[in-house]
């Protein structure tokens, strides 16, 4: 583990905290980024699409400064680009069969001590777990 960085991690999981917060605090709104982004995309309710749109932009744009200053910080996949694309397809359908994501379970859900969201998080980071030991069974390598 060359890439070990807990304070990047440290640092990452307050702002996301932080994050997850103000929008609780500011709004009485779940960070769930899968809703919100479903909501921004399919939503029927006009007056809820412009936070979410706003909440998605500042994703993204939050992202910018580390690409145009220290895009070290980031890295490069070793993946194909078409290997990530399909897995965040994938993972798009799995958070809306899953009812959320880590961000609205993980992260909101056990925080507040939810059941749903703690069993969600077990199978999410269980699925995790299992996805890599076959991954590596069947493709081979320590990725």
């Amino acid at each position: 583990m060359h890439d070990f960085t807990p304070y990047r991690g440290l640092f990452g999981g307050a702002l996301i905290g932080l994050a997850a917060s103000l929008l609780l605090l500011g709004s009485g709104r779940i960070a769930g980024v899968s809703g919100i982004t479903a909501g921004a995309l399919f939503s029927r309710d006009a007056e809820g699409r412009p936070w979410r749109r706003a909440f998605l932009v500042g994703l993204v744009a939050a992202g910018v400064p580390f690409v145009l200053f220290a895009p070290e910080a980031i890295g490069a996949s070793p993946r194909p680009m078409i290997w990530l694309a399909i897995s965040g397809l994938l993972v798009g359908v799995g958070t809306r069969l899953g009812s959320g994501c880590t961000s609205g379970h993980g992260v909101c859900g056990v925080s507040r001590l939810s059941p749903r969201s703690l069993v969600a998080t077990a199978l999410f980071v269980g699925t995790g777990m299992l996805t890599v030991a076959l991954w590596r069974v069947f493709v081979g390598g320590a990725s």
